[in-house]
Parts: structure tokens; sequence; C-alpha cells
């Protein structure tokens, strides 16, 4: 596998591959799937300093659930026909009570088979465990578990390249985190796009994104009373209210870059 065969990079899913909450700009996300198409562009560059530039998209829309992702992204990715493709999802099933692991596996199977029938090169991430990093977490531990397991396990069967995540602890460290507890802030973003781009064999890579941060101090036990009071009236309650209104983050959101378009070298990301 090397960089010159992708010409093509398509990401789908959801807030995380959007880019949430890696900010550049008020309202604007690069995030791990930005920064690793720059990954792949400079790697296509280097080898092949004459050819066309990378071509991405990418059309995930945050709040989108992983049904909702096969019934609105797949077709138009697979129309784009790309050789190197990102499916991620599962993070808003699972933190909803009435979760069902078999269809949702079902769902990642059939978009995995679809690009792997196009030849192309398919890549996902495990969900880390986040109990750590937000205490409410621990309630979707096991559905999270489970998950992960099901993922390596239907990733193995349709060749798919998984980038195994939940295996290291550094993940849990909150300063990978944004102040949501959800979505990786800018560093986490960096580290997820160096991983899945050392995954994928792209030359200058290594497995310094796997290093823990060095240690820190523990907050006192009444700056954590206002953390969590903070977060729940800045993120658990305005999400609560969406979700008993039937409402999503993503209402009314579009992909932030639904057309193949070529991958600058000199765009952010590292």
């Amino acid at each position: 596998m090397t960089a010159p065969r992708f010409s093509r990079y398509v990401a789908i899913g959801d807030s995380s591959t959007e880019g949430l909450d890696d900010r550049i700009a008020p309202g604007r996300y690069q995030g791990w799937a930005d920064r690793l198409a720059v990954h792949v562009a400079r790697a296509r560059s280097a080898a092949l300093p004459d050819a066309e530039p990378l071509l991405y998209a990418n059309l995930a829309i945050r709040g989108r659930k992983t049904r909702a992702i096969l019934d609105e992204q797949l077709a138009p990715a697979l129309a784009m026909q790309p050789d190197l493709v990102s499916v991620f999802c599962g993070t808003n099933d699972i933190i909803r009570g009435e979760f069902r692991l078999a269809p949702v596996i079902d769902d990642i199977r059939t978009m995995q088979h679809a690009f792997r029938a196009l030849g192309a090169t398919v890549l996902t991430i495990t969900m880390p465990d986040l109990s750590q990093v937000m205490p409410l977490a621990r309630r979707a531990a096991p559905r999270l578990l489970a998950f992960n397991e099901a993922v390596r396990e239907v990733s193995r069967e349709t060749g798919t390249i998984v980038v195994d995540l939940a295996a290291h602890p550094f993940v849990t460290d909150p300063r990978f985190w944004s102040d949501d507890r959800l979505h990786a802030n800018g560093e986490g973003h960096t580290r997820i796009a160096a991983a899945i781009a050392h995954a994928l064999g792209l030359p200058d890579t290594d497995e310094r994104w796997a290093e823990p941060l060095p240690p820190s101090a523990p907050p006192s036990a009444l700056g954590r009373l206002a953390g969590e009071l903070r977060w729940t009236r800045d993120h658990f309650i305005p999400w609560a209210w969406r979700h008993v209104r039937g409402r999503s983050s993503g209402d009314g959101i579009t992909a932030k870059r639904p057309q193949l378009a070529p991958v600058m070298i000199h765009e952010q990301g590292r």
C-alpha cells in the first residue's frame, strides 16, 4: 500500500468526521479527516510531483446516526469512485436508550462492503471509553465495548483497516477532548489523523501518536465540581432538551465539503 495509489479520498460519518471540536474559525472545523487528507496529499506530492493533487470530499454531518449516514451519504460517496474511504459512525446510536447493536453493525457492514466492492481501501476507528472524561458515559460503556468488538469483527470480514484507538489508554486523557467531553479537540484530532496515516503506511509517520502526554496535577475536588456543573449547564442540558424535542445538532447543517476538490498541501494539518 503506497500513498500514490490514493487519488480520491471520501470521508463519511457524523460530527467526529466533520471535525468537531477542532475549531479553525467561528463555525468552521478541521478535524482528523481533513488532517488525514493533508497527510495523504503530501505523500502523493512527494512521490509523484507531477501528478494531479489528491481529490477529497467530506460528507459527514453532525448528529447523524448510522442509518441516516447509509441513506444520505453512501450513494453520493460511491458516485465519486473513491479509492480511499473512511467510514466512522455509531456514537449517536450508542448514546440513545433505544440502541440495538445488530442493525447498526449491519448498516456498517453494508457500507464497508459497498466501498470494498469498488476496490477502495476502507478504514475506520474504534471509540474510546470516555468514562474517565465524562462519568455519565459509564452507563454506555458496556454498549461501547460490544460495539467496538463488533466493528473489529465486521472489519475483518470486509477487509477494512481498523485503527484501534480504544486499545490505547492515552486516549482517555481529558487533555485530548473538548469541553463537551464527546468530541476530540485539536490535539486529539491531530493524533487520530497521525494514527490513521501510520496505519496506511504513509512516509514520515511513526507511533508517536500513541505517546501519552506528561503527567499533570489532578484538579481539586472543588475544581471537579465546578467542571461538572459547567458541563451540565453548557452541554448536557442543551443536548437533553434537543433529544426531548426530537431535534438534532445536525438539523439544517449540510456537508462542509460535498464535492471532490483538490487538497493543497499547504492546508492546515500536521
